[in-house]
């Protein structure tokens, strides 16, 4: 898959701007990724990527990078 999309999830899913959105994201960094935005950035993930998170893996979801890893495990490559 596509950086833009992994990057679109995080825009549409936190209400972020696009330009925001960068590898140094992390768990609340910004106002946005709250507990409440957490889920939502889940929920978007989900349904870009076709997917549905383990419990494990929506808590420990708690960065950009971190994040790029553990789709690896649905297999989901972000390039």
């Amino acid at each position: 898959m596509s950086k833009s999309e992994y990057n679109n999830a995080f825009v549409e899913g936190l209400g972020i701007e696009l330009e925001d959105v960068n590898e140094d994201l992390e768990f609340n960094s910004i106002e946005e990724w709250d507990s409440i935005g957490h889920m939502g950035l889940i929920a978007a993930l989900e349904e870009s990527f076709d997917i549905s998170f383990e419990t494990d893996d929506i808590v420990e979801y708690s960065s950009y990078k971190v994040g790029i890893e553990i789709l690896k495990k649905y297999n989901v490559e972000i390039q």
